[in-house]
Parts: structure tokens; C-alpha cells; sequence
């Protein structure tokens, strides 16, 4: 196995202007990811385990330390100091997001929005068409939906085209921020059923749960934020 990402010595420092005050909740954070892996980060609310994921993402540029991505296209990366540019180009074609929250064009329908997922990374209309269908039915979102605009969606339904619209591309390292925090049993069901089909081809996962039976045999290890130590298994955390 080979890394595919390398988090040394990270930590991330927010301002409150209003009150002229700093705070670091998070530092001196170490982990290793190697390609095909799925780690899990776990630890009470305000940790950072957000933040690891949005830094990562480089939703936030990180104060402290270095994020060592292994990308196709750059060769090795420091997210940190990558350019915007690169980082448009990664979040397009390799690394995928998937938070509990929907942000979406509401002037595009269900199917579009998934289909748009796919053609921006060079597949063709006709797989794009294909594909869009299979996952949206996998997902059991209801076919009456697929041509109707998103905003009007309950949150469950705007939860699981979320992951469907990042899941679709299959992308190379695939970061999940509570994606099934508002989901019920059965789609939780489906959102681990496309978490191992990715990582059987290959896909490298960080993802962030409260349910730790939903990570018991989905996780390979995981970073508990209270020791800021990897544990090898779920069950030592409970």
C-alpha cells in the first residue's frame, strides 16, 4: 500500500474579531492514510474534527503543519500551500466532499445536478445519463423527484442526493463530514453499501460519525481527538 495522505504537526486558529479574542481548538494533529484505506475521525462536538476535513479540502487554509496529498495530476501536494487553481482542479476531478448540509442551484432538477457531477469530469451524456439513474435509484430517491427542483426536498432527500451527486464521480480520496446524521436506517443502509463498493475500487475515505456501529467493519482505524491517537478499533472507544 502506498500514502495517500500525510498529516503532520496540523492545527487551526479562528478569530472572534468582536471580542479581539484567538482560540485553537485543534493542534499537533498526526495521521497517515494510505491508498484504499478508510479512517474514521471521532470525538465530542468542538474537537475539530470539521476542521480536519475542511482543511483537507482547504475550505480552511490551516495555520500549523502540512496536509501531503498524493495526487494523479501534481504528483505529491501540500494542500496548504497549493494554489487555487490546483485546488479547483482536485476538487473537480479527485477529491470529494459530502457534508450533512445541501447547497445546490435551485434552478436545477435532481437528475441534472447528478448528470452535471459526471460531465464536468469528461464522461458523456449518454453515461452520464445512465449512471445518474442508477444512483439515484440506489439511493431510493423517489423517481417523481429526479425532475423536480431540490430546494423543495425533505432533509433526508436533500442529504442523499448530496451523496450521490459526490459518490457518482468516484473520486480518488472522498472526505465525509456526519453524511447520515439526518438520514433513517434503511438509507443509512445505502450510504454504507456505496462506502463499500467505493473502497473495493479503490476509493480513500475520511470520514467524520456519532454512530459508531455504523464505522464497526466499515473503518480500517481511527483518530480518536481525545488522545489524538489512531485506534485500530471501534469497539475500544465505546
Amino acid at each position: 500500500m502506498s500514502t495517500i495522505l500525510d498529516v503532520k504537526g496540523f492545527g487551526k486558529e479562528f478569530t472572534i474579531y468582536h471580542l479581539n479574542k484567538s482560540i485553537k481548538p485543534i493542534e499537533n494533529i498526526d495521521f497517515t492514510v494510505e491508498k484504499g484505506e478508510f479512517i474514521g475521525i471521532v470525538g465530542k462536538s468542538g474537537s475539530g474534527k470539521s476542521t480536519i476535513l475542511k482543511s483537507i479540502y482547504r475550505t480552511y487554509l490551516p495555520d500549523q503543519g502540512s496536509i501531503f496529498y498524493q495526487s494523479e495530476r501534481y504528483g505529491t501536494i501540500n494542500i496548504a500551500e497549493a494554489t487555487d487553481r490546483q485546488m479547483l482542479y482536485l476538487r473537480k476531478y479527485e477529491i470529494g466532499y459530502v457534508s450533512q448540509f445541501l447547497n445546490v442551484m435551485p434552478r436545477m432538477t435532481s437528475r441534472q445536478l447528478v448528470e452535471k457531477s459526471l460531465l464536468e469530469i469528461g464522461e458523456s451524456k449518454e453515461k452520464a445519463k445512465q449512471e445518474a439513474e442508477q444512483i439515484l435509484s440506489h439511493f431510493e430517491l423517489d423517481y417523481q423527484l429526479w425532475d423536480t427542483y431540490p430546494l423543495t426536498f425533505s432533509g433526508g432527500e436533500k442529504l442523499r442526493l448530496n451523496i450521490a451527486m459526490a459518490t457518482v464521480k468516484k473520486p480518488r480520496l472522498l472526505l465525509l463530514d456526519e453524511p447520515t446524521a439526518s438520514l433513517d436506517h434503511q438509507s443509512k443502509i445505502k450510504v454504507r453499501q456505496i462506502i463499500e463498493k467505493l473502497k473495493d475500487s479503490g476509493t480513500t475515505l475520511v470520514g467524520i460519525f456519532h454512530d459508531l456501529e455504523f464505522m464497526e467493519g466499515l473503518c480500517d482505524k481511527v483518530l480518536d481527538m481525545r488522545t489524538k491517537q489512531i485506534v485500530e478499533k471501534i469497539g475500544g472507544l465505546k
